[in-house]
């Protein structure tokens, strides 16, 4: 049986390739690192929706986590798992979410290289918080 984390690994996985593109919703036009989870969310049949007016530098995110919590993600504190929503600080007063995938690996847009890429752990950066998408 597929869970419905695998399903949102595999679509997570299907964006690799994806232009970047900050605020992206399109994986026509491009996508951003919330955009990667919006979008396998909605291919795995469950829309999320986050403000446009987000952002994940010097803010509170609690309320931008909101909209993930009401997609199914709980906070966990287990070890990792595939499809798991990882989010690191890449930088003072910045967040940046990944997906963890199978082999050890994360799916996730990468301004950098303009394009949603897959990245073998271990990670240049450190965890901050973690959550699993539940099966309804």
């Amino acid at each position: 049986m597929i869970t419905t984390a695998l399903a949102f690994a595999a679509a997570a996985r299907s964006l690799v390739g994806t232009p970047f593109l900050l605020h992206g919703r399109s994986r026509t036009t491009g996508l951003d690192c919330v955009g990667v989870v919006l979008e396998a969310l909605r291919l795995i049949g469950r829309p999320a929706h986050v403000p446009a007016d987000y952002g994940l530098r010097n803010r509170d995110f609690g309320p931008f986590l909101h909209h993930f919590q009401k997609a199914g993600f709980e906070l966990c504190a287990d070890p990792p798992c595939v499809g798991d929503l990882i989010m690191v600080r890449p930088g003072p007063a910045q967040a940046h979410l990944l997906v963890a995938m199978p082999q050890n690996s994360f799916v996730h847009a990468h301004a950098g290289l303009g394009k949603v890429v897959e990245t073998p752990a271990p990670l240049a950066w450190d965890e901050w918080q973690r959550w699993r998408l539940q099966d309804l």
